[in-house]
């Protein structure tokens, strides 16, 4: 393998690498047999577009031409976009944390010619510094080392990767208990900064899986910690740094405890999921600070984020996967302003501007400014205002050089963005993000969608780039069962239903657990299925199934669903002192068993209908299903409301196997379904 070949990649983060010296090749069955048959290791070098440091160690170390040289000489040069390939990433930052050695990207593992992990890092300097070696001095000593001691190498290499397979087995148990999700919220909330928001530390991400369990747990037991947590990270990270209060959209995380400096990189999945918890905390107190975000996160998801690709049918247009960290090679350098640059924009309104956004002429981060709010939103007339300012820093900012922008198209973190506008649209009062959601969810379909009603995780240049994954099932799952409460459509149940009976059959386990990949895949190390259970920085697929399973059973009645979402559940319950990894499938516990069911009846084009359904799907609590049936005898005959009518669009609201008296007032639903417990 004499050259580079990443030319032929569809990844944005691939093609950074196509001018290397170093002959990258793509994760391919026809490259993994080449090293076999060469006998040399594989260098495996894995990161994503948006990633800052995977950026440093390609400028220092891959456009090395001495470095390439020992690359090319010693190894076969494997290069992984982790947002295409999440499943091999899996396998291999486990083998790094099995090592002993702290994750992140970019993710560099030395492998055997079988993929067996050997040795690991994330980022190497050129040089010996930080008490770490030099990216030179590992792979001369590895390459040394395997000339000298291939077979120990081998026989460690497997070990270490039946390890990993055998760590990521869920350890079974039985059913979580109300006991379970207190003593977990207990520790989430031990760990909160009460001053700053968000969990204590630094660096400090959002969390979403957590703090949504947190809301969940608020709504369910009406413990005030919990969803004080969520409002209050929310409230500290929307004044922050960490968002971008020109353009909209917040950063992956903040490099200190404040949120005040961001790693300036914008995910999708990020933004999608905290537009989703904006909408549950503006439900339960309505707030303008949360109205704002949640709207301009809208706006930027539209006017930047909105993926076009010549090739796609019929135009279908999804959202992109993420905005780069680094612009002109500087990290940041698009998004920060100095005092003066500022004022020459605003010219006599600059100083009315620094009473809301300071402006110190020192800056407040390497000189150079993050924009802040200082001022709590309680004016509208003032937020207008004000929003005509930073339209105007907006054009002056879109003249800069852009950030690297990676517009491909990945199914799960699509399917998180359209429940999360779906949810978003009732909240906030916005029809026309339902219709949006509406829109992305036929084009996900139309690029990503299957004939066999299964979806493939990633489309870029006209083509599907890589085979879909537990998680895009179940975040697509997510995204249909919530149009299908929000817009009555029984197309999408149906499609539901069905994706998820494919889903079962190709990714479950056999014992109620799933794994990462489907059974057909063909090109993962040592014929080894990752799981995909523990949540991160996105709900895990494993968790998205319990949760799908538990709603299609409250909205259907089926008991099939219950029993799979309990065995799902009972699968990764054995440990209780891992439970905390779980939040996603702890709230579907919690989902399973006490969840609110309204059953609305009536005809769907009455104005009365409308009401109740506007007041069911704008509701603080994550466990409410909505049932838009229109008549109680499409139920199956042992639901609760089944045969239940009434004279006029009426609402029923079940628990458990009861369900209330016929509610025809959109406010005494309110009140019915937003009752807290004593």
């Amino acid at each position: 393998m004499t050259s580079n070949t990443l030319a032929a990649a569809s990844s944005p983060y691939l093609l950074q690498h196509a001018d290397n010296p170093v002959h990258w090749q793509m994760w391919l069955p026809a490259t993994l047999a080449r090293a076999r048959e060469e006998g040399k290791p594989i260098l495996l070098s894995i990161g994503y577009a948006a990633c800052h440091w995977c950026h440093v160690m390609a400028h220092e170390s891959f456009e090395n031409i001495e470095t390439a040289a020992l690359m090319n000489e010693r190894y076969i040069n494997i290069k992984i976009d982790r947002e295409e390939r999440p499943d091999i990433d899996s396998i291999y930052m486990g083998a790094l944390q099995a090592m002993g050695e702290q994750g992140g990207w970019p993710l560099t593992m030395i492998l055997t010619p079988d993929g067996a992990p050997i040795f690991g890092g994330t980022y190497f300097p050129p040089e010996p510094r930080w008490g770490r070696p030099s990216f030179r001095q590992v792979l001369a000593g590895v390459a040394e080392a395997w000339d000298k001691d291939r077979e120990k190498l081998l026989v460690s290499g497997a070990a270490l990767l039946r390890r990993v397979a055998h760590q990521a087995e869920p350890a079974a148990g039985g059913r979580v208990a109300p006991a379970d999700l207190d003593h977990v919220a207990e520790r989430f909330v031990a760990m909160v900064d009460w001053e700053d928001g968000g969990l204590r530390g630094a660096p400090k991400f959002p969390n979403p899986p957590i703090f949504r369990f947190l809301w969940s747990e608020y709504a369910r037991t009406g413990r005030h910690e919990a969803g004080a947590a969520v409002a209050l990270m929310l409230a500290r990270m929307a004044q922050g740094g960490i968002y971008d209060h020109v353009g909209g959209g917040f950063a992956r995380y903040a490099t200190d405890e404040a949120w005040l400096v961001p790693h300036f990189e914008k995910m999708l999945y990020d933004n999608a999921q905290i537009l989703d918890l904006l909408a549950f905390a503006q439900a339960a107190e309505p707030d303008l600070l949360l109205a704002a975000r949640a709207a301009e996160i809208v706006t930027w998801l539209t006017r930047d984020m909105f993926a076009r690709h010549d090739a796609a049918p019929d135009g279908a247009m999804a959202f992109a996967a993420s905005e780069d960290a680094d612009s002109e090679g500087v990290e940041g350098k698009f998004y920060v302003w100095t005092r003066d640059e500022i004022a020459s924009v605003l010219g006599d309104d600059f100083a009315r501007f620094t009473d809301h956004y300071p402006c110190p002429a020192a800056g407040n981060w390497e000189g150079r400014i993050i924009l802040t709010r200082a001022t709590h939103p309680e004016d509208a007339a003032i937020e207008r205002d004000l929003a005509v300012l930073r339209d105007r820093l907006l054009v002056a900012r879109d003249q800069r050089v852009r950030p690297g922008w990676d517009d491909k198209i990945l199914a799960d973190w699509n399917g998180l963005t359209i429940a999360a506008l779906v949810h978003a649209s009732a909240v906030f009062g916005r029809d026309e993000w339902l219709a949006l959601a509406v829109r992305v969810f036929g084009a996900v379909v139309a690029l990503l969608g299957r004939p066999d009603g299964r979806f493939d995780h990633a489309y870029r240049r006209g083509a599907v780039s890589a085979a879909g994954l537990l998680d895009d099932q179940a975040g697509m799952l997510r995204a249909m069962i919530g149009l299908y409460e929000a817009t009555g459509d029984g197309l999408y149940l149906a499609r539901a239903e069905r994706l998820i009976a494919l889903t079962a059959d190709h990714f479950g386990d056999g014992a109620g657990g799933f794994y990462a990949s489907a059974d057909d895949a063909v090109d993962l190390p040592g014929g080894m299925r990752p799981r995909a259970a523990t949540d991160n920085a996105t709900p895990a697929g494993a968790g998205l199934m319990a949760e799908a399973y538990a709603r299609l059973y409250h909205l259907t009645g089926k008991p099939g669903y219950r029993d799979a979402a309990a065995a799902l559940i009972s699968a990764h319950a054995g440990e209780r002192r891992n439970l905390p990894a779980y939040p996603t499938i702890l709230a579907a516990a919690a989902l399973l068993e006490e969840a609110i069911v309204v059953v609305l009846t009536g005809a769907r084009d009455d104005a009365r209908f409308g009401a109740l359904h506007q007041a069911a799907r704008a509701g603080f609590d994550p466990a409410v299903v909505i049932v838009p049936v229109g008549t109680s005898a499409d139920l199956p005959i042992d639901h609760p409301a089944h045969g239940k009518t009434s004279g006029a669009p009426a609402a029923f609201v079940c628990r458990g196997q009861v369900c209330s008296l016929p509610v025809h007032d959109a406010a005494a639903l309110r009140e019915a379904i937003g009752r807290r417990p004593a």
